[in-house]
C-alpha cells in the first residue's frame, strides 16, 4: 500500500515484501527487531543517524526493492496529473456493446455484450455482476449478442442478434421476451426507451415502429423500407446509392428522435425526422467512405460529425437541415490518428469530447474539436467501440476482449 497521513505523524512507503514494510513514526525509537514485519525510524533525526547495520540493511532493502519509491512518486503524480480513465476488470472477456443506467436509480446499470454477455451494476460501474435472464436457456444464451439496451426509468429494453427482444418493467429485476415477428423487415438494430410500456424500435432496413403497450402491438413511422426508397429515387445523383446492398450498419438517434443511418459499404448516409415518410438519402462530400456518424451533444440542432477510413474526422458548419436534400457542408478537424480509424466520438459537453480509435486509442479535445491531444493513459489491448456519457461525471468506453473504462474526475 502506499499511503500517508501527516495528521498522524507517520509515513507509509510501502511493502517490500510480504513481511517487511519501511515505515517512519515520529513517536517511536529507531529500532528493528529479527522478525519484525516493519522497519520504524524517529522522522525528527537524520535518515543517517541509524546505526551502521540497520542502515546498510535498509539501504538493501530500498535497492533491492527499487519499486518501492517509484510507485509512490508516479501514484503522487498521476493523481495531480488528473487520470481521467480507469480500466473496470469485469469477469468476461467477450465483445462489450452498450450499457445504460434505470433512470430512477443512477447506481443502477446494465452491459450487454457478445455470447450472452449480460452484466449487472449497483455502484455506478464500478463492479459488474454476470446474471442470466430466466426465460432463456443458459446454452442458448450465449448464442446472443446482445447489442442494445435502453432505460426509462424502471422500463428497460434489449435487443441482440439473433433476432431477439427482452423488456423489463421493474428496473431488471425480471425480463419478459417480446415475440419478434418474422415478417419484420430487416433485424433489430436500435431500440430506445421512451416511457412506461413505450419503446421506439429501428430495423437493419430502415423500418421504425413504436409500441405504446409492452410490445404487444407495434406502429409503423416510415412507409417504406430504404431499399424501396433507393429504388423509386436511383436517379436522385447519390454516389454509391445503386450499390446499396438492402441493409445498414449504423444507426443513430438524437434525444429528439432524429435518425442518421449509414449504408453498409459506407458509400453515403441517410437521414430521417418525425413526419417524413421515407428516409432521405445523401451524399457523402468527401472520396473516402464513412466510418462512423452522430449528433453532436445528442441533438440536431448542435450539428454532426462524421469519421471517414483512414482517420479522417468532420463537422458540420452549421445546423442541418433534415427537410433539405441539399448536401450537408461539413468541416475537416485536425486530428492526427496515424492512420487509425475513429470508431465513436462522444461529447462530454460542448467543449470536451473524446473519439476512440481503432488499436486502443483514445483522443481528447477541449476546444469543440479544433485541436485533439493523444490520451496518455496505457493503450488497451483491443479495439475501442463506443464512448457513453451520461452526465459530466460519469462515462464509459466499451471495447473488445472485454475491455470497459470508466471516467473519473
Amino acid at each position: 500500500m502506499l499511503n500517508y497521513k501527516m495528521n498522524q505523524n507517520y509515513f507509509k512507503l510501502g511493502f517490500v515484501n510480504t513481511k517487511t514494510n519501511l515505515f517512519f513514526n515520529k513517536n517511536s525509537n529507531n529500532k528493528t527487531k529479527q522478525n519484525s514485519k516493519k522497519w520504524v525510524a524517529n522522522i525528527n533525526e537524520p535518515f543517517f543517524n541509524f546505526k551502521t547495520q540497520n542502515r546498510r540493511k535498509i539501504f538493501q532493502i530500498l535497492t533491492a526493492g527499487s519499486t518501492l519509491l517509484t510507485p509512490f512518486f508516479s501514484a503522487q503524480s498521476k493523481e495531480k496529473k488528473g487520470k481521467k480513465w480507469e480500466q473496470v476488470e469485469i469477469p468476461v472477456d467477450t465483445v462489450l456493446f452498450d450499457l445504460d443506467f434505470v433512470k430512477d436509480d443512477p447506481q443502477h446499470g446494465w452491459l450487454v455484450g457478445s455470447k450472452g454477455t449480460f452484466l449487472e451494476t449497483t455502484d455506478a460501474g464500478k463492479t459488474w455482476i454476470p446474471r442470466t435472464f430466466a426465460n432463456l436457456d443458459p446454452d442458448e444464451e450465449l448464442t446472443y449478442r446482445f447489442e442494445n439496451i435502453s432505460f426509462f426509468q424502471n422500463d428497460g429494453w434489449v435487443i441482440g442478434k439473433p433476432a431477439i427482444l427482452l423488456h423489463t418493467k421493474d428496473g431488471g429485476k425480471t425480463w419478459l421476451r417480446v415475440p419478434v415477428s418474422p415478417k419484420l423487415p430487416g433485424e433489430p438494430i436500435l431500440i430506445t426507451a421512451l416511457g412506461p410500456d413505450t419503446a421506439e424500435m429501428t430495423t437493419s432496413a430502415g423500418a421504425i415502429y413504436v409500441t405504446n403497450n409492452g410490445g404487444r402491438n407495434w406502429k409503423a413511422q416510415v412507409k417504406e423500407t430504404i431499399d424501396s426508397t433507393l429504388n423509386r429515387t436511383i436517379s436522385s445523383g447519390v454516389s454509391g446509392a445503386s450499390y446499396f446492398t438492402g441493409n445498414i450498419i449504423g444507426v443513430i438517434r438524437d434525444k429528439n428522435g432524429k435518425y442518421l443511418a449509414i449504408s453498409s459499404r459506407g458509400n453515403f448516409f441517410l437521414t430521417w425526422q418525425p413526419g417524413q415518410e421515407f428516409w432521405i438519402p445523401r451524399a457523402r462530400d468527401t472520396s473516402r467512405r464513412i466510418q462512423s456518424m452522430g449528433f453532436i451533444e445528442n441533438d440536431l440542432e448542435q450539428g454532426l460529425w462524421m469519421s471517414t477510413r483512414g482517420g479522417g474526422l468532420s463537422f458540420t458548419k452549421s445546423q442541418p437541415d433534415f427537410d433539405s436534400i441539399n448536401n450537408f457542408d461539413f468541416s475537416s478537424s485536425d486530428i492526427k490518428t496515424g492512420g487509425y480509424g475513429i470508431l465513436d466520438v462522444n461529447f462530454k459537453n460542448k467543449d470536451e469530447l473524446w473519439a476512440a480509435c481503432g488499436g486502443g486509442i483514445l483522443y481528447s479535445s477541449i476546444d469543440g474539436g479544433k485541436s485533439w491531444k493523444k490520451d496518455d493513459e496505457d493503450k488497451v489491448i483491443g479495439s475501442l467501440y463506443k464512448i457513453k456519457f451520461f452526465n459530466s461525471k460519469l462515462g464509459f468506453v466499451l471495447g473488445s476482449n472485454g475491455v470497459l473504462l470508466r471516467y473519473v474526475e
